[in-house]
């Protein structure tokens, strides 16, 4: 491969790097062409990209920003799943596919800025979606303001009450 075409895959490979802060590092040894068609048309359908790389050229691109943990990872065969949003969703197609096909491994990976071992994989695809725990979050800071309020409007449901029972007493000895 000549240098100015290696130059250009290491530009290209360093600004997918910058734009997506979440990636996972994928074995694909034994995944045939029509196998990786399929994955990268699922992927690109659902707005993520794969990437069959040289880990020399790949090693470049990061440079200083590789974590320590990953640089043991580029041996072999090595692609790149980029996720430049929702990386648990990513990780959920990557382990379907991979358990669907029976060939993918995964490696590592970082997710947003986070380094994780491909050990740990299966940890972050039983991690719900960042919006479920947003909700969920919500739902935990909210209902103890409800039930306060909710404590609070009883006194106030009795006084209305009781005032009205009041009110009807009255007119009932007016008359």
């Amino acid at each position: 491969m000549k240098r100015d075409t290696k130059e250009k895959q290491i530009s290209a490979l360093d600004r997918m790097f910058k734009e997506n802060d979440s990636y996972f590092l994928l074995d694909y040894e034994r995944m045939t062409v029509a196998q990786a068609v399929e994955l990268r048309k699922t992927l690109r359908r659902n707005s993520y990209a794969f990437k069959v790389v040289k880990n020399r050229l790949a090693l470049r691109a990061l440079g200083s920003s590789l974590p320590a943990e990953l640089g043991k990872t580029f041996k072999k065969t090595t692609a790149i799943a980029f996720a430049a949003s929702k990386p648990v969703e990513l990780a959920k197609m990557v382990r379907e596919f991979s358990s669907k096909n029976k060939i993918l491994a995964v490696k590592g990976g970082v997710i947003e800025g986070q380094a994780f071992p491909g050990s740990r994989f299966e940890e972050i695809c039983r991690l719900s979606s960042r919006e479920e725990l947003l909700s969920k979050v919500g739902f935990f800071v909210a209902y103890p303001l409800t039930r306060f309020l909710r404590t609070w409007q009883a006194p106030l449901n009795q006084c209305g009450v009781l005032l009205s029972q009041l009110k009807n007493k009255k007119i009932a000895l007016e008359v």
